[in-house]
């Protein structure tokens, strides 16, 4: 009697790999647009905290922070934060400001010139600012999100390209 020879096939090798490669092809991008969001709803939180800590300081002190940095026109694109910037609402309105958003690019911050209006703006995936702002939701990772005395004008909502 001779004894049969126990293993696998080329041909059942072969479609394990490909049945793996049409799971990956499938799993990799929702995974990449998972990650991609997961940074969205991070900067989003984080404008928030940060404009909370805003709201409290110009309750107590009549106007918005400068946050050491010149105030442009309100309707402008900010200026850069940086490192040092809002260190006069630590630790008493915010622990320590979040500065950089999901991409870790510094979010701009834009005061009017009567120091009574003011706005945060993320600069997306691509770190450029927006030429043309659409109020309301976007669909792109790349799109600007601008939040402006209490609330989101420009948001991400929906599938992201």
């Amino acid at each position: 009697m001779k004894k049969r020879e126990s293993g696998f096939t080329l041909i059942e090798l072969l479609i394990v790999i490909a049945i793996i490669g049409i799971l990956a092809a499938i799993a990799i991008p929702n995974l990449l647009n998972a990650v991609q969001r997961g940074k969205q709803k991070r900067s989003m939180s984080d404008m928030r905290a940060l404009a909370t800590a805003v709201e409290a300081y110009a309750v107590d002190n009549n106007n918005y922070p400068a946050a050491a940095c010149p105030g442009g026109a309100f309707t402008a694109n900010g200026t850069v934060l940086a490192v040092g910037s809002f260190s006069n609402l630590s630790p008493t309105y915010i622990a320590q400001a979040p500065l950089k958003d999901g991409w870790q690019q510094f979010y701009t911050y834009n005061l009017s010139s009567d120091s009574q209006a003011y706005n945060i703006k993320a600069l997306g995936r691509n770190g450029v600012a927006d030429t043309a702002t659409d109020c309301g939701t976007t669909t792109n990772f790349n799109n600007d999100i601008i939040y402006s005395n209490g609330t989101f004008l420009q948001w991400p909502e929906g599938t992201q390209n």
